[in-house]
């Protein structure tokens, strides 16, 4: 049985979904005068395309029964794949967004990017 659930809940911004370590989704809102279209947009999307690849195989090791601890090791796998895709999204956002932002004097988009590498380097 599933405990997803979705929230959804406004933000003065636009709409983004979170999904929080007991599976729920919370969604809120979130937009910006641009489009977030990065030079590193495509190669973020193949990136998570492989790791939800290689999440779906560690899924079926789980289901056919593999060995633990060669579960664990692909799990880590997949968490590494996912750590250095959001580093690249960081750095993107960091030389885009907060950069633009520091020019425009918005305290938000920076205060918000503090609150998501707090969330992320969990």
């Amino acid at each position: 049985m599933s405990h997803e659930h979705e929230h959804e809940h406004e933000h003065e911004h636009g709409l983004h979904s979170h999904v929080h370590e007991d599976g729920s989704i919370h969604s809120h809102s979130h937009d910006h005068d641009h489009g977030h279209v990065h030079e590193n947009q495509k190669a973020v999307v193949n990136r998570l395309a492989r790791a939800i690849g290689h999440l779906e195989k560690v899924k079926s090791m789980v289901e056919e029964g593999y060995d633990c601890s060669e579960v664990l090791v692909q799990l880590s796998a997949v968490r590494s794949a996912l750590n250095n895709t959001g580093k690249i999204i960081l750095e993107d956002h960091l030389r885009h967004c907060i950069v633009e932002a520091v020019e425009d004097g918005d305290r938000q988009s920076i205060d918000d990017l503090c609150d998501a590498i707090r969330k992320f380097m969990k």
